[in-house]
C-alpha cells in the first residue's frame, strides 16, 4: 500500500472514531454526568427509581406545575404523593 493511501485510511479511521464518540468535529465534548456516580448520589440521598405509566394529560399537568414552581418533575411528583398519602 502506498504511503498516501495509508495516510488516507488512518485519517478516515480517526474521523470514524470521533463520530462514534459523538464528537464529529474534534472539539472537546462537554463532560457528561457519570451515570454510576449519579446513581450513587441518588442512593445516598435515599432515592429509589420507581417507574410508572401515567396518562399523557396527567403528565402534561405535572410538567406544567413543575415549570410554574421552578422545580423538577421528581420533586413535584414526590410532593403530590406525600400530600395524597397524608390524607
Amino acid at each position: 500500500m502506498k504511503r498516501g493511501e495509508l495516510e488516507k485510511r488512518q485519517g478516515s479511521k480517526l474521523t470514524n472514531q470521533m463520530r462514534a464518540d459523538g464528537n464529529a468535529y474534534g472539539r472537546a465534548a462537554a463532560p457528561e454526568l457519570d451515570r454510576r456516580a449519579q446513581r450513587e448520589r441518588d442512593r445516598a440521598a435515599g432515592l429509589v427509581p420507581f417507574a410508572v405509566k401515567l396518562p399523557q394529560d396527567l403528565v402534561r399537568a405535572l410538567q406544567e406545575r413543575a415549570a410554574q414552581q421552578g422545580s423538577g418533575l421528581n420533586e413535584i411528583t414526590a410532593e403530590l404523593l406525600n400530600k395524597a398519602l397524608a390524607k
